[in-house]
């Protein structure tokens, strides 16, 4: 797993001690690579550090980490939770691609309704917007850093 940062404003840097704005994108699904686990220790570090997170953004096989659906074994740590239990406690905003979720079969009720299906699965905490969300992060951050390929 590499992360990658896609805009850098000004002298940002988050070993300094001013505040940083940041934006996530996570791409890759939760439990076939360490991405996603790496974002949210990423998240919950800044956050300790004062730094303010604008959006968490999911693309690609990122999305499958907002299905409520998700049963992890019992001794295994449960992915979706921890996203959906660190957006409510720092109110974050966890936005999952429309396009990549309807491939992948993540809907909430409005998706659901449209597109005739009996059932959603969007995990708490998780909402399902356009790609222009990651492109607002990418005008309003400090920095975006990726996680996965």
């Amino acid at each position: 797993m590499r992360a990658r940062t896609t805009r850098i404003c000004g002298n940002s840097d988050l070993a300094g001690d001013e505040p940083v704005k940041l934006g996530i994108c996570v791409l890759e699904g939760p439990y076939q690579h360490e991405a996603s686990d790496t974002a949210y220790n990423f998240a919950v570090a800044a956050l300790e550090k004062g730094h303010e997170i604008f959006r968490i953004f999911f693309y690609h096989d990122g999305v499958n980490n907002a299905t409520r659906l998700m049963v992890p074994p019992q001794d295994d740590r449960h992915i979706q939770q921890r996203w959906s239990e660190l957006a409510e406690k720092h109110d974050l905003d966890l936005v999952v691609c429309v396009a990549a979720a309807q491939r992948r079969g993540i809907l909430d009720e409005d998706e659901m309704k449209r597109h005739g299906k009996d059932a959603n699965n969007i995990a708490p905490g998780f909402r399902i917007s356009g790609l222009g969300q990651l492109i607002e992060a990418e005008i309003e951050c400090d920095r975006v850093v990726f996680f996965g390929d």
